[in-house]
C-alpha cells in the first residue's frame, strides 16, 4: 500500500501549505481547515476510469467522513473548467483542487516519474493523506489503488 522513503511525508510531519482554485474557481488553502481533520487525495486526471472510481468512492462516503469530522479534498493538475465538468457529471459534493503547475503535488512528494506501456513520463502518483486539526500528517499513503483511499482513511480514524 504505502511506499516509505526518507523524502516522503510521514506521520508527524507538517502538512505543506497550499492555496489553489477549486472547480468553482474559489481559493482553498490549508488554513481553511484549521481545527478540522482533512483527507487530501491526489489523482492523475479528471474523468479517467481510476480517478472517477476514486473520487466517486470518496463522494459516496461523505456522510461517514462528516460523522468522523473529516473534510475532503481531491487534487489533480486539471483546470477549473475540467474539474467543474467532472464534478457536475458525478455530482461531487466537495472541492476538487486545480494544481496546474504541480506545486502542491511536488510539496507532497506525489509528482514523479511514471511508466506506462514502456513509456516514461512525469505525472501524479496516486496518493492520499490524512491531516489532523493542527496541520500535521496523521498518515500518508503513496502509490495507492483508486479503491484504497476510503478504506485506508476510515481504518486509520
Amino acid at each position: 500500500m504505502a511506499k516509505k522513503k526518507e523524502w516522503l511525508l510521514k506521520s508527524g510531519d507538517k502538512c505543506p501549505n497550499f492555496n489553489l482554485l477549486d472547480q468553482d474557481e474559489k481559493k482553498v488553502k490549508l488554513s481553511d481547515f484549521k481545527g478540522k481533520k482533512l483527507l487530501i487525495y491526489f489523482y492523475p486526471r479528471a474523468s479517467t476510469p481510476g480517478c472517477t472510481t476514486q473520487t466517486c468512492a470518496v463522494n459516496d462516503n461523505l456522510k461517514q467522513f462528516k460523522k468522523l469530522k473529516v473534510a475532503t479534498l481531491g487534487v489533480s493538475p486539471d483546470t477549473p473548467g475540467k474539474q467543474k465538468k467532472f464534478s457536475d457529471k458525478y455530482d461531487i459534493k466537495f472541492p476538487l483542487l486545480c494544481d496546474e503547475e504541480n506545486k502542491m503535488a511536488e510539496a507532497f512528494g506525489v509528482w514523479g516519474e511514471k511508466n506506462m506501456y514502456g513509456k516514461k513520463y512525469m505525472g501524479i502518483i496516486r496518493s492520499s493523506f490524512l491531516i489532523d486539526g493542527k496541520g500535521k500528517i496523521i498518515e500518508a499513503w503513496y502509490k495507492v489503488s483508486p479503491k484504497d483511499t476510503v478504506p485506508n482513511a476510515v481504518e486509520t480514524l
